[in-house]
């Protein structure tokens, strides 16, 4: 009688699916995905249309962007075709929608995934996967706090308790699932907990109990509507279970009453022809046992008949049983045989082990030749049924625990991870702290040096001022000596004999006269000359005045010394130097120097041309060669060009470099004149 209750159960789960859902109709001028979704789920429209307009559903899933939504909505087609009863569909959409959920790390899908997984191993019938399937679900529910799916997972994991006999087992997990639901208004759901609850009690035999649940059930049933108008027909499901419960009691007037209740139910045998059946046979055994023949054994025949008719196997083995036990009852061993063996052969093909033990049972009590045979084979089932259900509920233990210890080992797993990526990125933090240190530390030492190279560089530029000044000063104060001893003794001397000779005006001989104007002519031209030398000796030249002039001009002058190159160089005398700071000077100079050296490296030139000159805004530099040259657009440039831009850069000047391969170097450094002031103890 188990079975067809937990059949009958499930039934109104099914049923219990698509109560919420409106019907629809056919409408071909709607395109949205969520019209599509919803077609599947209406009784109204035929089955392969409803296949057809998941597979739509799928199709638009299948060109949308990989979102939140898009696991979503790929559940509902896989929840859909669940409810279809279309396994292969099923399958592939599990598998991919599994194999995106945990790409994604998408906890609550991952989790409905093995859901459904597990509903559709109690489909095969493959019970310890299912059992399994719904544990991994449960536990991941449990870390989401997902109270309404935790509680539709404990009714999944009830109904395979309940089909392996684990009545305890099912019990708790019905009650768990009431405890989830008690803050959801899900009365259908609750609905469900209570009748679980009430089968498992009635087979443990805690009849009591099995009363208060169904009775619950039954006052869900009259108090709310949507329960009350589903084609499951659950209140009279319900009755037919208090009935039998009665029924267990021995309480057959009650059980009766309940069943003819339940009978008021006018569509009862054309939309749920199952419960139907086992209403009128449940009502037929219990006349039967008041000795109420009345419609007997009608009402047996009755619902063997529809039972065929639906292809209700196990259903018929009941029965046939209850036939045989009218028939044994009236003493008509004939036909209480024949129903007893028809019910023993028909149980060995549904391969229910209760079934096979209700026939045995009953052959033994009309079979008095083979008796203890059927008797036999009877304890030996039982035995191993026992021992079936003591497996089954340590099998379920061991998946649990199994279970448990593959999380447990995965959260190591994941700890370990975790600790790993810690240590790996604390490491990667420290390196990077230190290579930062390392790499400023490089820089304060790499400026400090530019620092102390700039301050060795003024003083060396100071000392070669200095040198050339007291040079230049030296030849000042000697060229104005002697142009100071030429005029006043040599120009002095001159004068007096120039007087002298002038005296000789007196003699008045044509010979006197003519030499006397000779050596006056004379001597009038040597003061010139001397006057002369004396002028272009005091006369400072720009040229040579000019300190930095006279150090380019030794640099050049060593250049053409020192290499094959020959050096032409123009020096603009409209250069105001006096304008230019030392720095800026000094920078000029290391350009110039640091050209040369390139020029005498790599250029192999023939040619160098030097050009300074100006504007009045700016002074150019302009250093040409006829050398190798290089490809100045893609060639990294070297130190020797980077600190020629620096320098430039701290003049606020601009460079420029043009080169070709096999046409020479040009550089152009162009310093502007303002915003550049010396001070007083810069200028030259």
């Amino acid at each position: 009688m188990k079975n067809f209750l937990t059949f009958l159960l499930v039934i109104g789960l099914l049923f219990n699916c698509n109560r919420n859902k409106s019907v629809i109709t056919d409408k071909s001028t709607s395109d949205s995905l969520s019209y599509f979704l919803s077609l599947p789920d209406s009784q109204a429209i035929p089955l392969n249309k409803r296949l057809i307009y998941n597979k739509k559903a799928l199709s638009i899933i299948e060109k949308q962007i990989n979102d939140s939504s898009y696991n979503n909505n790929l559940y509902v087609v896989a929840n859909n075709y669940y409810k279809l009863g279309q396994n292969q569909d099923l399958i592939r959409t599990i598998k991919r929608l599994e194999i995106n959920a945990i790409e994604r790390k998408d906890s609550i899908n991952i989790a409905k995934v093995y859901n459904l997984r597990g509903n559709q191993n109690i489909n095969e019938g493959k019970n310890d996967s299912a059992y399994y399937y719904l544990l991994k679900s449960e536990k991941l529910f449990l870390k989401l706090n997902d109270s309404l799916n935790l509680g539709k997972n404990y009714i999944d994991k009830a109904f395979v308790q309940l089909y392996e006999n684990d009545f305890s087992g099912c019990e708790l997990s019905s009650i768990q699932a009431l405890n989830y639901y008690k803050n959801f208004d899900v009365k259908q759901k609750e609905y469900d907990a209570y009748n679980l609850i009430g089968i498992c009690s009635n087979e443990l035999k805690d009849y009591d109990n099995a009363l208060s649940y169904h009775k619950k059930a039954l006052i869900l049933v009259n108090k709310y509507e949507i329960i009350k108008r589903s084609k499951a027909h659950f209140k009279s499901s319900s009755l037919n279970n208090i009935g039998y419960v009665y029924q267990n009691l021995n309480n057959y007037k009650e059980a009766i009453l309940n069943y003819n209740t339940a009978l008021l139910d006018e569509k009862l045998l054309q939309e749920s022809p199952y419960i139907y059946s086992t209403i009128i046979d449940n009502l037929a055994y219990s006349k039967f046992k008041l000795n109420d023949y009345a419609k007997l054994p009608d009402l047996f025949y009755e619902a063997l008949k529809i039972r065929k008719e639906n292809g209700m196997k196990s259903a018929q083995v009941l029965s046939k049983i209850h036939l045989s036990e009218f028939y044994a009852h009236l003493k008509d061993t004939i036909n209480s045989k024949k129903f007893a063996n028809e019910a023993l052969k028909d149980s060995k093909q549904t391969r229910v082990s209760g079934d096979l033990l209700l026939s045995l049972k009953q052959l033994s009590l009309v079979d008095y030749k083979n008796s203890a045979t059927y008797s036999k084979e009877y304890i030996r089932i039982s035995d191993s049924l026992q021992v079936e259900e003591r497996k089954a509920k340590d099998k379920f233990a061991r998946i649990a625990f199994e279970t448990d210890e593959i999380i447990l080992e995965k959260d190591k797993l994941a700890e370990q991870n975790r600790s790993l990526l810690y240590f790996f990125i604390g490491t990667l933090f420290v390196g990077l702290l230190l290579f930062v240190i390392r790499t400023q530390r490089a820089k304060n030492r790499e400026l400090l040096l530019k620092q102390q190279q700039q301050k060795v560089n003024e003083e060396i530029y100071n000392l070669m001022i200095s040198q050339q000044a007291i040079i230049e000063d030296n030849r000042v104060k000697e060229k104005k000596r002697i142009a100071q001893e030429l005029h006043d003794g040599v120009l002095g001397r001159l004068f007096g004999a120039r007087l002298n000779l002038d005296s000789l005006n007196k003699f008045k001989d044509e010979e006197s006269i003519n030499n006397r104007f000779k050596y006056l002519s004379e001597l009038k031209n040597i003061e010139q000359d001397i006057r002369e030398i004396s002028h272009d000796l005091n006369r400072e030249k720009y040229v040579l005045i000019n300190n930095f002039v006279a150090i380019v001009t030794n640099l050049l002058e060593e250049q053409r010394n020192s290499f094959v190159a020959g050096v032409t160089s123009t020096i603009d005398e409209n250069i105001k130097w006096e304008v230019l700071s030392n720095t800026v000077k000094i920078n000029l100079y290391r350009i110039l120097q640091e050209s040369l050296q390139n020029i005498n490296k790599y250029a192999n030139a023939k040619n160098i041309n030097i050009l300074f000159k100006t504007d009045n805004e700016s002074v150019f530099l302009t250093i040409t060669d006829d050398g190798t040259g290089f490809d100045a657009s893609t060639k990294k440039k070297g130190i020797g060009l980077q600190n020629m831009v620096s320098r430039t850069s701290e003049c606020n000047g601009t460079f420029d470099v043009k080169s070709q391969k096999g046409r020479g170097t040009s550089i152009k450094v162009v310093i502007p004149l303002i915003n550049i002031p010396a001070t007083s103890d810069e200028k030259l």
